[in-house]
């Protein structure tokens, strides 16, 4: 069953995709009505509904069921140093798949260009084509961070626990299991290319925040956030889940 966006508020028993979607229904897939489609709001509901019209730019739908999912008990948010744009497009729809229930892009001394005041629309776009396909049917909280470490030290205090992946702490601390099994709200900074500056560092201990390795190598801050994310979303699933995970090729 093909997978759809639709904000929650224009939900209803009968209601109308507009838009690139409606298009994307209308123009690439050429859908009829009476064929079902699945829809995803993001906030955790996805509906099952027939469509009942198809124009250019509006396809009519009939609510046919929905579900409501529960707020995962264990959240992990990535808090990402701003850094080029060649690769972010890319850790959306990772951090989609993945589960992530926040990216935040933080101003960082070493960022290479100015981060942006509000998260931009193409971004959100990149989410939710990330979610449908994979069908998750929550989005990550997005939003920027641009007053840099200490927005990011602010911002933490409501996490249950908080770590930075820092190259330059002892090699021996790494993030483990025992770190990631905890339930609650997990929050991983990320420095950008370039890595954390020591005031920064500096600054993140003094606000309790755990300074941790991934290891020997130094890596991209892609890659980072990449096995965080995976990690975190590896240790909190049961055998039974794990079974059902699919691969693409």
């Amino acid at each position: 069953m093909k997978t759809f966006f639709l904000p929650r508020e224009e939900w209803g028993e009968t209601c109308t995709i507009t838009g690139s979607e409606a298009q994307h229904i209308c123009k690439v897939l050429r859908m009829h009505a009476g064929e079902q489609i699945r829809v995803l709001d993001g906030q955790g509901t996805e509906g099952t509904f027939e469509i009942t019209s198809v124009s250019k730019q509006n396809v009519g739908l009939r609510q046919i069921s929905v579900t409501s999912h529960p707020v995962p008990a264990h959240q992990a948010y990535i808090a990402i140093g701003w850094g080029k744009s060649v690769r972010r497009s890319w850790i959306f729809e990772k951090a989609v798949e993945l589960e992530a229930a926040g990216v935040w892009l933080w101003a960082a001394d070493r960022s290479q260009s100015k981060v942006p005041e509000e998260a931009k629309e193409n971004w959100q776009a990149q989410l939710v084509a990330g979610a449908k396909q994979c069908d998750n049917p929550w989005l990550p909280e997005l939003k920027t961070l641009p007053s840099g470490v200490t927005s990011v030290v602010e911002a933490a205090e409501s996490f249950d626990q908080c770590f930075f992946l820092w190259e330059g702490h002892k090699k021996e601390e790494m993030l483990s299991t025992e770190h990631l099994k905890k339930p609650g709200k997990t929050l991983f900074i990320i420095g950008p290319e370039g890595g954390f500056s020591e005031a920064e560092a500096k600054l993140l201990k003094k606000g309790g925040v755990t300074p941790l390795s991934l290891g020997n190598r130094i890596l991209r801050w892609e890659t980072a956030a990449l096995l965080c994310l995976g990690l975190h979303f590896w240790s909190h699933k049961s055998s039974s889940e794990m079974s059902s995970v699919t691969f693409d090729s």
